[in-house]
């Protein structure tokens, strides 16, 4: 078993601001590198009390920090590694609340942190598409948040209010992709589907009309009807995958953050992608990554 990542080894890592600094320095240009301005091959040397380098020769000045999660803030590198390390080492996800008592931070700047780096974390996951030769791709919606309200009278039923959907796509053994949908019709998630799963994939689904198309779009569609109580087909068409991440979605949503606003909703679902499509990583591995990806 790979050995954790423990905090003081965080700290050995990345002691200070400087370390830090010159860290995101050495990742995104080098402390060696051609000049943009002067065009030479130079060194660049940090100027004081600046996060800021300056060319050796022409004395044009870099900002490591521009364009990354961390660029304006006046929150300490030190503390946003740090909380890059709690998303890394943790399983259901990182509350402000969490962050503000272990930074030292206002929970303002602690809410806004934790979405700067779940941001990061989703565009670090990208979104190749899956499904590419034949594999199998399981599809489903879920309701997150909100609630259901039974209607009254003849018209009765099930209303839903403030609910959220997401679609899910999950190639079996391999990765997730998301999206938050207005509704669930075959004209909105046909064109998710179609965009992010290769056609030729085998996709498995619920009985939902919606998705009765699929093999006029060159895929293998197979479906289990869970109304009837089928869960798994005999050729084993299922949805147990894409189900399970659902459960584990919503149970570290109630159970972390308590709720989640529509409008952040795709920020959490993608840090939760990036957790699953990284399940078979070390916390370390994670943090490694996320590290490089400046």
């Amino acid at each position: 078993m790979a050995k954790r990542l423990t905090v003081m080894d965080f700290f050995k890592r990345y002691p200070d601001e400087d370390t830090c600094l010159n860290h995101v320095m050495e990742v995104r240009y080098g402390l060696e590198s051609k000049c943009a301005k002067c065009e030479r091959d130079s060194t660049f040397h940090k100027i004081a009390k600046r996060p800021a380098y300056a060319c050796k020769f022409c004395g044009n000045h870099v900002y490591p920090m521009a364009g990354t999660p961390f660029e304006s803030t006046r929150t300490p590198l030190q503390m946003w590694f740090y909380a890059i390390y709690l998303f890394t080492t943790t399983k259901h996800g990182v509350p402000a609340k969490e962050l503000q008592r272990q930074l030292g931070v206002t929970y303002k700047t602690a809410w806004r942190m934790g979405h700067e780096i779940r941001k990061y974390m989703a565009k670090v996951d990208g979104d190749a598409p899956i499904g590419g030769g034949g594999s199998p791709v399981e599809v489903d919606e879920t309701l997150v948040g909100g609630k259901v309200k039974m209607g009254k009278g003849a018209k009765g039923g099930r209303h839903l209010e403030n609910k959220t959907i997401v679609l899910g796509m999950v190639e079996r053994g391999g990765d997730i992709v998301t999206r938050i949908v207005p509704n669930q019709k075959a004209a909105t998630l046909m064109p998710a589907v179609t965009e992010m799963v290769e056609a030729g994939a085998t996709v498995y689904t619920d009985n939902l009309h919606s998705y009765h198309s699929l093999s006029a779009r060159g895929y293998k569609h197979e479906s289990v009807n869970h109304e009837r109580g089928q869960y798994v087909s005999k050729t084993g068409a299922h949805t147990q995958t894409i189900e399970s991440f659902w459960a584990r979605l919503k149970l570290s949503i109630s159970g972390t953050h308590v709720r989640v606003s529509r409008k952040h909703l795709q920020k959490y679902v993608g840090e939760f992608e990036f957790r699953f499509n990284r399940r078979r990583q070390t916390s370390e591995q994670m943090l490694v990554e996320l590290m490089t990806a400046f």
